[in-house]
């Protein structure tokens, strides 16, 4: 019962959040171009929602995180791992995202002029140019998030990894950090939109670099990435 009511006011507080900080942040982005003011209505979004909903997270190995811009590579087990990583990782984290997020009202404008960019993999031809964007940001000093599973694992079991975002470090010649969440999966059960407390584990591995790699090398990559990361996940929760 505590949980459903603090669900409710978490939605509501969220929604009004939304509707409010979202046109303020495009006037940001668009009118005065001020990414950073951006950056900060976004985290303080996400920072209300999960103080209200009671999740909690700690984070190990941030020293693994270099000063140059990084495609952070992460497992993927609940909705509550975009939100923790966007906090935990970088202040102005970019994020690699599946195309269908772009239609909800004004979250898509808010990720366009922020910089994240979609992927369509029903459209090959849009999908390497989405790649193709996101090397160019890379290039330009911005980190990028992605869950290379393309999608939630049920079982906490590893996904196999899809190749966009590794070609995308690879063109850009960015190094991939390992990043491990667990602890999520017990915020929704599934078929409920009750959100329960969690307390959410983020390790973050070594830095695997790509210089001098080439497309042909991606494979090998993605297979050492892979590794890296299943290692962190055998490590458990920090909270432990």
């Amino acid at each position: 019962m505590i949980a459903a009511i603090r669900s409710i006011v978490t939605y509501l507080a969220a929604l009004l959040y939304i509707a409010v900080a979202g046109p303020l942040g495009l006037v940001f982005g668009i009118v005065f171009r001020w990414k950073r003011g951006m950056y900060v209505l976004g985290h303080i979004g996400v920072w209300l929602a999960m103080g209200l909903s009671g999740i909690r997270y700690r984070v190990a190995g941030r020293e693994n995180i270099p000063p140059e811009a990084a495609v952070f590579c992460s497992n993927h087990e609940s909705n509550v791992d975009p939100p923790v990583l966007f906090r935990a990782l970088h202040p102005r984290l970019h994020i690699l995202y599946k195309a269908e997020l772009h239609k909800f009202p004004i979250m898509g404008m808010v990720f366009d002029v922020g910089g994240f960019v979609p992927v369509d993999r029903s459209d090959p031809e849009k999908a390497k140019a989405s790649i193709s964007r996101g090397a160019v940001s890379l290039r330009a000093g911005n980190s990028f998030l992605i869950f290379p599973e393309g999608t939630r694992s049920r079982t906490g079991q590893l996904l196999p990894f899809k190749k966009g975002g590794f070609i995308m470090a690879i063109e850009a010649q960015a190094p991939i950090i390992p990043v491990a969440v667990q602890g999520g999966r017990a915020a929704m059960r599934k078929g409920s939109a009750v959100v329960r407390p969690v307390h959410v584990s983020v390790r973050i591995g070594k830095p695997i670099p790509t210089a001098g790699l080439t497309i042909d090398d991606r494979d090998d990559l993605i297979a050492r990435v892979r590794s890296a990361v299943q290692k962190l996940v055998e490590e458990g929760s920090v909270w432990t």
